[in-house]
């Protein structure tokens, strides 16, 4: 994972191919290529038929869909995804993604950064 953004105002541009090579490289579904003191965003890549297996998170989250097709379930309410779609989920809220016919590329931002809220047990 790249060091956080110390917010001294540069930009921070990141080019597709290389964040599905650092994601390739990483072997995990999900591979997070940003993080600063608010926010947090990664890429996260379900196949055909695979199912997802998080859980809710302490932090809000954005997905955008940058390619693919399945179904998000939030909150018991499912809604069809396809490459262009943006979904909200609060923190705390069970969803999923499931019924992939097309495999999902997910960019997935968490705000403040995933697990920052996270408790240990």
């Amino acid at each position: 994972m790249p060091a956080p953004n110390e917010g001294r105002g540069s930009i921070d541009a990141f080019d597709m191919s290389e964040i599905e090579a650092g994601h390739r490289q990483n072997g995990e579904l999900y591979y997070e290529f940003f993080a600063a003191a608010r926010l947090s965003a990664g890429l996260y890549v379900l196949g055909v038929g695979q199912p997802d297996p998080q859980s809710p998170y302490t932090e809000d989250e954005i997905y955008y869909i940058v390619s693919g097709q399945g179904v998000i379930q939030v909150a018991g309410e499912d809604r069809p995804v396809m490459a262009g779609s943006v979904i909200y989920v609060d923190a705390h809220v069970d969803h999923r993604f499931h019924s992939i016919t097309e495999e999902l590329k997910v960019i997935v931002v968490f705000a403040p950064p995933r697990h920052s809220l996270r408790t240990q047990s």
